[in-house]
């Protein structure tokens, strides 16, 4: 068991000045933990909402929603002489990237580390239960960070992310150092410099929606020009009803009418899009059941995670193919 960190207990930084405040205190730290909290199981276009930030002695949340982009942590951030540690830095990355246009430099990323040790459980909350006795409260695994004002146990959770990295890093440099894989990390880490949010991305988020992989080609096309046609930030409104009605490559006739009089009415204006999506979605579903001769199905999965290089892809086209069940097998 390794003894606890070393920080106090951490700042929450919410003006400008406050955040340049703390941002020259650490200036001449040669690493530094980073972590962000994005809101993706809550919006369809997810950006930063919290930045976590631990050195040996200091620990800090940034709230960039009201100040913007912290330039001066981005100026360690892209320095070849700051360590920069992370626990599963690939979509932190492309967050940063998306967000402020920053391209991190010498990262080093204990999720990667633990896998090449061998660690079978290399959730960060699996192993600061191992090595530092810590449990955290799984109830905000999933919570939404967009809110505001945020709760003291949420504060307390998202500063645990990074408060134990740089001694769990020192300790999984120490092993990967000593099995002679260091080297194997290393170039790891040097991959995940050239990590960047690429455009086609923004129209993806739709496969993030609980349930997403559970629908048709044609149930994903109409859940795709919802998502896409209708939104263009994280924390935007969307009108389903006019989504649907621009969706591009959809028939109308292909949409019953009970379903286009849903989606003009009740769902216009929903600020909770995930369950007016999740249930218009299900109504298509039925309909389409009680009304078509015949139904669809998908050849193959919705979605699929590339962990190469961490993109979530779709693998269906542009158009959605149709393939006709007899009736026999509805």
């Amino acid at each position: 068991m390794m003894p606890p960190a070393r920080t106090e207990s951490a700042l929450y930084l919410d003006q400008a000045s406050e955040v340049d405040r703390f941002l020259d205190q650490i200036s001449d730290v040669n690493e530094l933990a980073l972590d962000t909290e994005g809101a993706s199981f809550h919006r369809f276009l997810d950006r930063i909402y919290l930045l976590q930030i631990s050195t040996r002695e200091h620990s800090a949340i940034i709230d960039p929603l009201p100040i913007g982009s912290p330039a001066k942590l981005g100026q360690l951030l892209q320095s070849n002489k700051v360590e920069v540690i992370f626990h599963d830095a690939d979509y932190d990355l492309r967050l940063l990237h998306q967000d402020y246009g920053w391209h991190v430099t010498k990262i080093f990323d204990t999720r990667i580390a633990s896998q090449l040790l061998g660690i079978k459980s290399f959730g960060l909350a699996a192993l600061l239960e191992q090595f530092f006795d810590v449990k955290l409260d799984k109830k905000h695994q999933r919570a939404d960070w967009s809110m505001r004002p945020l709760t003291p146990d949420m504060l307390e959770y998202a500063a645990q992310d990074t408060r134990y990295l740089l001694q769990l890093k020192d300790h999984m440099k120490s092993e990967l150092q000593r099995r002679g894989r260091l080297h194997w990390a290393e170039e790891e880490f040097a991959r995940l410099e050239g990590t960047r949010w690429e455009a086609e991305e923004e129209m993806e988020g739709f496969l993030r929606l609980k349930g997403a992989r559970d629908l048709t080609r044609r149930e994903l096309a109409v859940l795709r020009e919802v998502a896409n046609g209708g939104t263009r930030g994280g924390a935007a409104e969307v009108s389903t009803g006019s989504a649907l009605e621009q969706g591009q490559g959809l028939r109308r006739e292909s949409r019953p009418t009970e379903i286009r009089a849903r989606c003009r009415g009740d769902a216009t204006g929903a600020r909770s899009r995930s369950s007016v999506l999740a249930r218009t979605i299900g109504e298509c579903r039925a309909k389409q059941r009680q009304n078509d001769r015949g139904s669809c199905r998908r050849p193959g999965s919705a979605s699929l995670a590339d962990r190469g290089n961490g993109r979530r892809i779709y693998s269906g086209s542009s158009e959605p193919e149709l393939v006709p069940v007899p009736p026999s097998r509805i």
